[in-house]
Formats: structure tokens, sequence, C-alpha cells
């Protein structure tokens, strides 16, 4: 199927010129954290793309639409981490059909003056997944109900899952899940938060760090068990999540590999160039984790 005539272009060369600018930035707050700047800055510098610039900057939902509209002919793309992937809908000229039934954008590319978006979590969530193993899950449960659930939500559909059971703290801020649900024609299950995990389902976790280090008690003998956990946390790692799952034999996937996988389609969209150089950026990441290390720990 070709293109619609709003899609960014792909070339499969890594030369330097380009029709778009050279600039390119992760927006959220807080932002300080974000692996991203490391591991897009790693890709260019593999493609070869060596005048191309990548920066964090702190912006929340109020100064979202100031800053894109300064956005001129040098910017390239944005990443989007919480709390903007929703807030941008809005402030976008084109957005592809995936991130419009997720109800969330992560990556805008600026391409013949207009803003495109993007969601990249879902090839990300899946390309991870696939990594470790996990193709066709028997069942799934999602910890929490924001843009990230949503995108899950999406990435276990392709899976060929038609239900998912979702825990939550709050079902009176569900509406965006229940919303993206319908889009995507899956049936959901709200639980409580910190309910029994189905023996044997993926259980993907995409509630901030600390949300769910009491969820390895729900682990134990004669209890039902995950047969794969996902944590989207990276840093720092392993999540007692992480940690309990492994030791009761699940398969641990961790955030770095979402964050990974995810950027390195982000790289292919704000670039133009596939595929991305995956083990530069793996490589990259893993060595700034690593010197984060002791930092963490303290």
């Amino acid at each position: 199927m070709a293109a619609p005539s709003w899609a960014a272009p792909v070339r499969s060369d890594p030369g330097r010129s380009s029709p778009r600018g050279n600039t390119a930035a992760v927006l959220g707050s807080p932002i300080t954290h974000s692996l991203s700047p490391v591991l897009h800055t790693a890709a260019y510098a593999a493609l070869g793309l060596d005048d191309w610039a990548y920066q964090a900057i702190e912006c929340d939902e109020a100064g979202l639409p100031g800053l894109i509209a300064s956005c001129d002919s040098r910017w390239a793309g944005l990443s989007l981490t919480m709390p903007l992937k929703r807030a941008v809908l809005p402030l976008l000229d084109h957005t592809e059909p995936l991130a419009a039934e997720v109800g969330s954008v992560n990556t805008v590319v600026f391409a013949a003056g207009q803003r495109l978006g993007y969601n990249t979590d879902v090839p990300g969530m899946l390309a991870a997944l696939a990594e470790a193993g996990v193709t066709a899950p028997a069942g799934a449960t999602i910890l929490g109900a924001g843009a990230t659930a949503c995108a899950t939500l999406a990435a276990l559909r392709e899976t060929g899952l038609g239900a998912a059971t979702v825990q939550v703290r709050d079902q009176a801020r569900t509406n965006g899940l229940l919303a993206a649900a319908h889009r995507l024609g899956l049936a959901v299950e709200l639980r409580p938060f910190g309910s029994q995990v189905r023996d044997g389902d993926l259980l993907i976790s995409t509630v901030p760090s600390g949300a769910a280090d009491f969820y390895p008690e729900r682990f134990g003998v004669n209890r039902p068990q995950p047969g794969a956990v996902l944590d989207v946390v990276y840093s720092p790692w392993p999540t007692p999540l992480a940690r309990a799952a492994a030791k009761s034999g699940a398969i641990v996937v961790s955030g770095f590999d979402l964050l990974l996988h995810q950027a390195a389609r982000q790289v292919e969209l704000i670039t133009g160039i596939e595929p991305a150089p995956l083990e530069a950026m793996r490589a990259a990441g893993q060595s700034e984790l690593a010197r984060r290390a002791p930092l963490t720990a303290r």
C-alpha cells in the first residue's frame, strides 16, 4: 500500500542531505532523567549525521502549544513523553491511523510544512516482546490506564488478543482508556489495582517507578503466576516486580527494551533513514544506564 501524501519520506541511504531540519528533542515534565538524548545522539553518530542535534526540553501541557509553534525549519521532529502524548493531538496537521486509534502521539515529524503525529510505543512494545520470544500470549493484564496503557492495548491487539484485564487505581479516570479500547475493538475488564493476575498472563506494568513495588507480594507458592512481565520502568533496574517475576520463572522484558525499540522507530521517522542503527543505540543506552547505576542506588 502506498504511503499517504502527508507521510514523512523515508530514505534507505544515510546521506547527510535532507529536505528537513537537523534539530530534534524530547519534551516532557519531568525530563532530566530521559535516556532519549543518549539513544538518538548515538543513532545520529552511527548514521553519519554529524550536524544533527537532539536535546531534552522541560515542557508541560501549558507550554506545549507555544513550543511547537516556535519550531521553525531547523526542526526535524520531537519525541514526547508524559504528560504530552494526548495534549499534542489538537496541535497536529495529520495523525497516523494507529496513533488516532490509540489516542496518543509520542512522535512529531516536521515535513513539508506540516506537523505529522505518530505512535512508536506500539511497534516498540511489539518488537521488545518479540525479542524476548513473547509473540502470542494467552491473556494479558495491564497495570495503569494512561497513554502507555492505551498503546499497550494496541500492541496486544496485534498479538491476536481480543480482550485484556486492566488494573486501575481510580476507575473514574479511565475514560481515555475505555475510548481507546472501543476504537481498537478490544474488550476491557477493569479490576482494582493489585488484584491477582491470571496464571500465565502477560503482565505489563505501565505505572511510574515505585507504583508497582508492592506487587511482588502477589507472587508466591500456590498463587497464579504471570508467564511474562514487561515493566516500562528502566531505571533503577531491575525493579522489585522484575526481580520477583524472574524468580518465579517468568520471562522478563525491561523498560529499556521498550524505550530502545520505540526510539529506533522514532529515529527512522525523524531522519527519514531506515533502518535505525539499533545495536549502536543499545550499546550507548546500556553504557549510560551502567554509569547512572551507582547514582540511583544511593
